[in-house]
């Protein structure tokens, strides 16, 4: 795996691991772990797409890096519906008069799950050892 694959992923699980943090604590840190999950899926798109040597875009659309990881990773297309659900929380949840409810923070933990172990097994990175990060 390149070098900077290995960086996409450890900034990819950062991410992953924080929006695990905050969806255990109590308080409502709902905007936060959608921001987390969106930002751990868009991370390890990126290292796809680095591990191919394809130009990766500063964009946070995550349907768009899907489009581009595609011809690499066809498997990747079932996760459409769900890039597409966690690519609004992006930008909105960081702003004002935005908030997100407990059952979107539970199904983005859900999806970003699930994108992340796509994009791992398709790095040839074993699953993680422990156990995911309990829901909202």
């Amino acid at each position: 795996m390149k070098r900077m694959t290995r960086e996409w992923v450890r900034k990819a699980e950062d991410d992953f691991q924080a929006a695990g943090v905050l969806a255990a604590r109590r308080g409502p840190f709902h905007d936060q772990v959608c921001f987390h999950c969106q930002q751990s899926a868009e991370k390890y798109l990126k290292a796809l797409l680095e591990e191919r040597s394809v130009a990766i875009p500063k964009t946070h659309d995550l349907e768009d890096l899907l489009d581009l990881a595609l011809p690499h990773f066809s498997l990747l297309d079932r996760l459409r519906r769900g890039l597409r659900f966690l690519t609004d929380f992006a930008v909105d949840p960081r702003y004002p008069l935005l908030r997100t409810t407990k059952r979107q923070a539970v199904a983005a933990l859900r999806w970003a799950g699930e994108v992340r172990d796509a994009c791992r097994a398709l790095l040839g990175i074993a699953p993680s050892r422990g156990r995911r990060r309990r829901s909202p």
